[in-house]
């Protein structure tokens, strides 16, 4: 075991604060309420989760009992079913004495349906292991109005007479709810006929196709039914679930965040990954908690959080401050306050730069990025087709009006975020258009005749056809033209790589593939970058942000040993969904009234994401508006610190490989 203070030294090749070891990190004070066990990554997590779960159902096998689980659905605990069923084709795992209990079920919801939880427990697990199909239950979601209280109670008999469940895993909403116990249910609650909250709504209405068509009910076992479980493990992935998972741990016990009823409970544990921990206090503050190794990067996130916290500029902070606030050590270390400020100030300072590509004939001793070559190739790693807008489009423009040349890889299509309406217009319009000008294209007229009858006829519970898709891809590609028209590059520069992953036509993708690594390899080599720049925006509810950063940095690592690597620098970016903390950020570019305006321009070209985003996740502001106050916010954090003000900033972190 190792302690949370010694990961976040920033060892090269990492991200900020990834630790690298394979157990959970412990500390030597807590603060928190429920044992939490804190990963490095989601996927050791849930083999540690899946191994207790196969222990649990083989110690019940040598006593020739049932094992009766609780199972959660959602992307949680996907890789904990995933490492189940790799235990049961590898190891010799059998499920033939598991009786399991669903959680939850949208209502009304047809089990075959895309978005039916029947659907994704047979397509997660059942399918694939040898548990007796008569032994799985999930609430019906097709059961008549008047008949849902009467299946409630029979659905908590069928518990009782199964001996109660053994083990219960979670999940946990972005405002704490369990199974769909939404804040207000109380302590006491049993199955029942749930309203969802519109939150919980807006987070799902990704899998439905908007929130119009996302189910306002859903049939949930209640808070009772939960904490009546013999063990329960709770799991939270991302930095999305951080401040309820802190709520949770650390605070009262309250019905506004129903996940902290669990603290309550003998034998509950979260399991969480450390994007999710980060505003737990030994994450946030570890100096509060413990001795810390007080390495350059702890002291930056010490002094900035004290600043942050106490209202005052950087070189304005006391050894009185200090000291009230548990950074007496760092005192004793380094000596008083005043040299300790002007060293933190100094490094805050030469993060900023105007020149994101090194500032030509200067000292760039002190500059985040090089002089030299003055003239950079520059590749610019986008998710979706605006990415690159969104979150580093002041960046983006500054780069080409200085000169570089500038490329973007356009990872996936981006095709699922467009909505059918429009998509079916545009059909519509180069049908039209053909018809009109008397162009005779048969197999593209065909075509977009077959994807206009197909999103005419569309029922909600269908994927898109290839054609729709195509179409979609299309007026998402034709956007990202004309943004690196907007910023003035040559539209050659744009490289549409539609990586496989992300071509499944729904929410949920395949996993990174090879011939996702060797196609963005292959641009790479084709570019030959003196930098690159790639999205590390982990926050991003859908998952496409992460895929995409592992095929970077996984090409990254395959190619470092060719020659024009050696002079690469990558660089990460935020923006869409989050931001960097102030103590991570190591480049930040400032932009002016008229330059913010210009990247708002930019955003705007991508017009089927204008007006109401498909998947926006629980944030209801459009992409541009979101951009904007995160950056405004950075700036605002240097102002604070007592740094120049400035309009807004981009930020970025180097990845060292």
């Amino acid at each position: 075991m190792i302690t949370e203070p010694q990961l976040l030294d920033n060892p090269d090749g990492q991200m900020p604060g990834v630790p690298t070891g394979g157990g959970p990190i412990q500390s030597a004070i807590t603060y928190e309420k429920i044992p939490t066990h804190i990963y490095a990554d989601a996927k050791d997590a849930s083999r540690a989760v899946a191994q207790e779960i196969a222990d649990l159902i083989r110690q019940k096998q040598s006593e020739g009992k049932p094992c009766v689980l609780g199972l959660a659905t959602g992307s949680s605990p996907k890789t904990v079913y995933a490492e189940l069923i790799r235990m049961h084709r590898e190891e010799g795992l059998s499920f033939q004495n598991v009786v399991s209990f669903n959680l939850d079920e949208y209502y009304p919801m047809e089990p075959d349906s895309l978005q039916s939880y029947w659907r994704f427990m047979r397509e997660q697990l059942f399918d694939h292991v040898d548990i007796p199909e008569g032994n799985y239950h999930v609430p019906d979601g097709t059961i008549r109005p008047e008949k849902v209280a009467e299946f409630a109670k029979q659905y908590e008999a069928e518990i009782e007479a199964a001996g109660g469940l053994d083990f219960q895993l979670l999940g946990i909403g972005g405002n704490g709810h369990i199974g769909f116990n939404e804040p207000g249910s109380l302590i006491n609650s049993h199955t029942r006929l749930m309203m969802l909250d519109n939150s919980t709504r807006a987070a799902a209405s990704a899998d439905f196709g908007g929130l119009p068509k996302t189910p306002r009910k859903a049939i949930t076992m209640g808070v009772a039914s939960i904490l009546g479980a013999r063990r329960v493990v709770l799991l939270a992935w991302g930095e999305r679930k951080a401040l309820v998972i802190r709520g949770a741990v650390e605070g009262v016990v309250t019905e506004l965040n129903p996940a902290s009823y669990l603290q309550t409970h003998p034998n509950a544990l979260f399991v969480i990954d450390e994007a999710a921990a980060s505003e737990l206090t030994r994450m946030k503050t570890p100096w509060l908690v413990d001795s810390v190794v007080w390495d350059n990067r702890m002291k930056k996130k010490a002094v900035t959080h004290l600043s942050l916290t106490l209202s005052k500029p950087i070189l304005k902070l006391t050894d009185r401050d200090y000291n009230d606030n548990g950074m007496s050590d760092l005192l004793a270390q380094y000596g008083q306050a005043y040299d300790i400020n002007i060293d933190i100030f100094n490094q805050l300072q030469h993060t900023i730069t105007g020149w994101p590509g090194g500032k030509p004939n200067a000292d760039d001793t002190n500059r985040p990025e090089r002089a030299l070559p003055a003239q950079k190739r520059c590749l610019i790693f986008s998710p979706h087709p605006d990415d690159d807008i969104i979150s580093m489009g002041g960046t983006f423009q500054r780069l080409r009006d200085q000169g570089h040349e500038v490329h973007v890889g356009y990872q996936t299509s981006g095709n699922i975020a467009v909505a059918d309406d429009e998509a079916l217009r545009f059909a519509d319009y180069v049908v039209d258009f053909n018809t009109k000008f008397g162009i005779n294209s048969p197999e593209a007229t065909r075509i977009f005749q077959d994807a206009a009858a197909s999103l005419r006829d569309k029922r909600d519970s269908e994927k898109d056809t290839a054609e729709v898709r195509y179409v979609k891809g299309l007026i998402r590609m034709g956007e990202a033209k004309s943004t690196c028209r907007f910023v003035g590059i040559p539209v050659e520069n744009a490289h549409f790589l539609n990586m496989p992953f992300y071509e499944t036509g729904a929410v949920a993708k395949k996993p990174l593939s090879e011939e996702d690594i060797r196609i963005t390899m292959e641009l790479i080599e084709e570019v030959k970058p003196h930098q690159i720049y790639a999205a590390g925006d982990l926050a991003d509810p859908h998952g496409t942000h992460k895929v995409c950063l592992d095929a970077v940095l996984e090409a990254v690592r395959r190619l470092k040993h060719k020659n024009f690597m050696k002079d690469c620098w990558v660089w990460l970016y935020r923006g869409a969904w989050a931001e960097w903390d102030i103590h991570e950020i190591e480049m930040a570019v400032p932009m002016s009234p008229d330059q913010v305006m210009r990247k708002r321009l930019g955003i705007f070209k991508h017009q089927s994401q204008k007006d109401g985003v498909v998947y926006q996740g629980t944030d209801s502001r459009e992409f541009w508006q979101r951009a904007e106050e995160r950056n405004r916010g950075t700036a605002e954090l240097y102002n604070r610190l007592g740094l120049a003000e400035y309009e807004a900033m981009e930020a970025f972190v180097r990845w060292r490989f």
